[in-house]
Formats: structure tokens, sequence, C-alpha cells
């Protein structure tokens, strides 16, 4: 998807829709057919849905930190008393079960990258079946979703190791407002800026993996990462736009990265990964290798 700016996103929309221009600038890229664009995607879809068919609560990861928190979010909804309701309740169990099928080495779709998995399938699958909407309509918000993704890896970066979890939960929060932000009828201008308002209220967010493990903080962030997303599509649909342009956004969320200390991405040494607990963990686990 050789499109390399958000600006540049919007002025090739305004004759004709995101995902077809999307759909083309993939298959020019990749030099493969539109069929064969669509067949990928479909797969990455139906690999998401599987994903999600496939989780089991009784797993653990090999640290023991995670797994099974995805089965008592939805025991949780179904007793009917959560603060968030019904929905977002089922949104917040869905990224839990996802990340949590990560770190059990499951099946998973990186989205843009493993740590991240969870947000976009928690946005996408319950509302599809809220809105009882076909596969090929999901499909087409991944393309936005993918193009959002692109822009900011080669503006920025979706790694953590690179520019702190910003990289990777930002990124994903800012593709799941996006195809959220499509899927509500928004266009091109709509959809950029629910990706920047997404990226803003997570810039700056360190990446600190206790012992070096895509387990704990990064499962629960991929819960708040969906809860930003929605909030973000939201507001760009209600006619909200980001003061800041969605391209200098991205060039923020790049500085911030560079700016950000050694310790806070993905190195399992500062943040939470540098607490007692997080150190007792990482000791822990380095003398179960030995």
């Amino acid at each position: 998807m050789a499109i390399e700016s958000l600006s540049a996103l919007i002025e090739a929309c305004k004759e004709q829709d995101i995902f077809e221009v999307v759909l083309e600038s993939d298959c020019v890229d990749r030099g493969v057919t539109r069929d064969a664009s669509l067949t990928q995607m479909r797969g990455l879809y139906a690999a998401i849905r599987r994903a999600r068919e496939g989780y089991d609560p009784a797993l653990r990861s090999h640290s023991g930190m995670v797994g099974g928190d995805g089965a008592k979010m939805r025991a949780y909804v179904a007793a009917g008393k959560t603060i968030c309701g019904e929905y977002m309740g089922g949104v917040i169990a869905q990224a839990l079960e996802m990340g949590e099928s990560n770190a059990c080495m499951k099946c998973i779709v990186a989205a843009p990258t493993a740590g991240s998995c969870g947000v976009l399938p928690a946005v996408l699958l319950p509302y599809q079946q809220r809105e009882n909407l076909e596969d090929d309509v999901m499909v087409r918000a991944m393309y936005v979703a993918g193009v959002i993704g692109q822009v900011i890896a080669q503006k920025a970066s979706i790694a953590g190791a690179a520019g702190g979890c910003q990289a990777e939960i930002g990124t994903a929060s800012a593709m799941g407002a996006a195809a959220l932000c499509y899927l509500g009828g928004g266009d091109a201008r709509a959809i950029c800026h629910a990706a920047a308002i997404a990226i803003k209220s997570l810039l700056g967010l360190v990446c600190d993996p206790i012992a070096g493990l895509v387990e704990v903080p990064c499962v629960k962030r991929n819960a708040a990462g969906a809860m930003i997303a929605m909030s973000s599509a939201d507001m760009a649909l209600a006619g909200i736009r980001s003061a800041v342009p969605p391209d200098e956004v991205i060039l923020a969320m790049r500085e911030v990265g560079d700016k950000m200390d050694v310790s806070l991405r993905e190195t399992g040494l500062g943040g939470v990964a540098g607490t007692p607990f997080g150190q007792q963990m990482s000791e822990r686990m380095l003398g179960t290798q030995e």
C-alpha cells in the first residue's frame, strides 16, 4: 500500500471511496490482481474469526501471569453488572481473549504486531455481530485499517523496541478507530482524524514488558486501546477533528519515541518491568531457562 501520507490519502479519496483507493494502491504496490489482494485480506479476517473461536480459557502462558481473564470478563458481562455496559464489556473481553491467545502461543493476526493483536478484533468482531454485517464489509474496513498502519510504519514506527508501546497499541488503536469510522459512514478526512485522535490519546505510552514477555502489561493494554479506538471513532463521526493535522500527529509520535529512554522501549528494564515484582518475575523466568 504505497500511500505515503494521510494528507495524500485524503486527496486521493476526493473522487473515490477510500476502500477502492487503498485496494488499487495495494495491487500496484505489490503487483497483484484485485482478486488476489481481496483473497489475502479475506484470509486475514477469517484468521481473526478463527482466533476468536479458538480461545481457550484454561490455557496459561509459560510465566503463569496471563490466561483466563477474558473468560472472567465474559462472565462479569453476562452477570449484567458492568459499568461500561454489555457491548463495551464484550469489546474488553474480546481484546483480553486475543491478547491471551497470543501470550499462550495460539494463532493470532498481528495487527500491526503480535503484542497489539487484540485491538482490531475487539472493535471489529462485536461491531459486526451487533450490526449484522457481511464479512466482505469487514474486509473493506480491514483495508482502511491497513493503510493507517502502513502510513504510521512509514512515517514513524510500529515496533515497541523503536518507539515504545505507543507504536504498537497506539497504532492498533488508530487502525481500529479508522476502521470503525469507515463502518460508521465516515469519509476519508473523518477516518484520518479518528486515527489521529487515537494516537494522541496514547502518545508517550512506554513499552515495559515484564521479563521481556508480551504478557504484562501488554494484554490489558489491548483492552484500553480498543476503548480509545471506539471513543476516537465516535468523536470523528460526530464531526470533531484533531486540531493537529493527522500527519503531524504521526511525526510527533516518532519524535516522542526517539526521545524515549531505552529502558522504556521493550528492554524489560523500566516501567512496570522495573518494579520489584517485575524484577522478581524476570529473575524467575531467567532461572527456568538455565
